[in-house]
């Protein structure tokens, strides 16, 4: 479960994606079925009328949530694991999954426009930065020895490789969340923290502040900011939802909120004080 419309979020990595209402009933509005394998992400189109979502079966689907049609469909030639649509171009969107590249389509065309290699195995998240000029890629790209790949940024357009040493530790970075207000971007790592780095080459990391106090221990748990960047949330192993202070990185409050370990928490991007969270086994909870 990754994201919302205005009053609806949707639930994936079944072989379904799912719509339900998340303020009034909490009922299933929809289930599209247009997958052979298990759905890993989805993602609302900026109109709200479109779900993207890709999984194992190596295709990504781009479906209209009223008629239920496939608008449009693409073969990625790898088990996707993320997709993200460009923040100022609509049509055009970025996938990554179990390969070295991470592939741009155009949703018009149907056609890749850009490719992204980089020595990795596979790609874990995907951000793109304030006006999609640069976007992130966080990999498995890890070692004893070194730590470099591990986030690597891109130029979009050129399909340059701009930097692969924002991050030194030996950790992988499951999920990655951009601050609405400023220039700076989180990381969760493997390492129980959150790491904190500047949106501006060369990306530095603020060796000064870092959340930590929660454990994923092997999960790939989401954290996220929220709408008004006082707050930086995420999961934890524990099935915990933590809080902490954007600005001191203080934990502000703890929710124990499931028994298995809570990988997703997202804010609702209309009601800021509405928050979704699911866990390992599939159970979704709202928040208020």
């Amino acid at each position: 479960m990754t994201g919302y419309g205005l009053t609806e979020f949707y639930l994936c990595f079944c072989l379904f994606v799912k719509v339900w209402d998340a303020v009034e009933t909490g009922k299933c509005l929809k289930t599209y079925s247009s997958h052979s394998g298990a759905v890993r992400d989805a993602q609302w189109s900026s109109c709200g009328r479109q779900i993207l979502s890709g999984g194992f079966d190596s295709m990504i689907h781009l479906t209209d949530i009223e008629t239920e049609k496939q608008f449009a469909s693409f073969n990625s030639d790898f088990k996707v694991s993320c997709l993200k649509f460009h923040p100022t171009n609509s049509n055009v969107f970025l996938c990554g999954g179990f390969s070295s590249v991470i592939k741009a389509w155009d949703t018009r065309s149907c056609q890749i426009i850009h490719t992204y290699r980089a020595a990795a195995q596979q790609t874990l998240d995907i951000l793109f930065l304030p006006e999609g000029r640069e976007f992130l890629a966080s990999t498995d790209s890890v070692s004893r020895d070194s730590a470099d790949r591990t986030i690597i940024a891109w130029d979009f357009h050129t399909a340059a490789k701009v930097s692969n040493q924002i991050f030194h530790e030996r950790f992988t970075c499951p999920s990655m969340a951009l601050h609405p207000k400023e220039s700076v971007f989180a990381a969760q790592t493997n390492g129980n923290y959150i790491a904190l780095f500047s949106t501006q080459r060369p990306y530095r990391m603020n060796k000064k502040k870092r959340y930590e106090g929660h454990k994923v221990e092997g999960y790939a748990v989401g954290c996220e900011f929220s709408p008004d960047g006082t707050l930086l949330a995420t999961g934890s192993s524990e099935g915990n939802i933590y809080f902490y202070n954007y600005i001191t990185s203080r934990v502000m409050r703890t929710i124990p909120a499931h028994c298995q370990a809570c990988v997703t928490v997202t804010f609702h991007p209309v009601l800021p004080s509405v928050l979704a969270t699911c866990d390992w086994g599939g159970e979704i909870k709202i928040w208020q």
